[in-house]
C-alpha cells in the first residue's frame, strides 16, 4: 500500500513569517511551486502560504506586496500528514478540507509536502512502471533541482538577512549621533 512518504515531494521550499509576500512570489517562481511551507519557531507550528492565499488577500484587494508579511495571509497552524498514512486517506483529508496540499510532518521534523497532483501522478498502485529513459530523465531533473535548490538556499540567505538588517535598522543610531559634534 503506497504511503504519503511514498508519494510526496521533497525537499519543501520554506519561508520565515515574517518575509514579505514581495519575497514569498519571487521565491514560489525561483522554485516553481504553487505554495511555501510557513517555519515553525519555539513557540508557532508549521504554516503554509499558498498562491491563492496571495491572489485572494493581496493582489485582488490592491495590497502592496513589499509591504504585507506572509504571517498576515498563510494558514497556521496547517493540516499535517503523517509520513505513513495511506494514499487513499492522504486524498480524502484534502478533499473534506478543501485544500491542494499539505506537508508531511513526522514528530515535528518537516519531511516533504503532498499534493493531489502527487496523488494523481504517483498515487495509483497499478501505475506503469517507467522505462529507463523515464526514470534517468527523472533523476536527472531531480539532481538539477537539488543543484539549483542550493544555490537558491543561498539566495535566500542572503534575501532574509537583508530582510532582517531592513527590519532592525530603525532601531539602530543614527550616524550623526555616533560621531562626536564639532565644538
Amino acid at each position: 500500500m503506497l504511503t504519503a512518504k511514498d508519494i510526496m515531494t521533497k525537499p519543501v521550499v520554506v519561508i520565515r513569517s515574517s518575509a514579505t509576500v514581495q519575497n514569498a512570489i519571487l521565491l514560489m517562481r525561483a522554485k516553481r511551486v504553487r505554495s511555501l511551507i510557513v517555519e515553525k519557531t519555539d513557540t508557532t507550528p508549521y504554516g503554509i502560504v499558498t498562491e491563492k492565499d496571495i491572489v485572494f488577500q493581496v493582489i485582488a484587494p490592491g495590497e502592496n506586496p513589499d509591504f504585507v508579511r506572509v504571517q498576515d495571509v498563510m494558514s497556521q497552524p496547517c493540516i499535517q500528514i503523517h509520513p505513513q498514512a495511506p494514499v487513499q486517506a492522504v486524498a480524502q483529508i484534502l478533499a473534506e478540507a478543501g485544500i491542494h496540499r499539505a506537508p508531511v510532518i513526522d514528530q515535528g521534523e518537516l519531511l516533504g509536502i503532498v499534493s493531489v497532483t502527487d496523488i494523481l501522478c504517483k498515487g495509483h498502485p497499478g501505475a506503469p512502471p517507467r522505462d529507463e529513459l523515464a526514470q534517468r530523465i527523472q533523476a536527472a531533473l531531480q539532481q538539477a533541482r537539488i543543484v539549483e535548490d542550493e544555490d537558491e538556499a543561498i539566495d535566500q540567505e542572503c534575501d532574509l538577512a537583508w530582510q532582517i538588517y531592513e527590519e532592525m535598522s530603525p532601531l539602530w543610531p543614527s550616524e550623526s549621533s555616533l560621531t562626536p559634534s564639532a565644538v
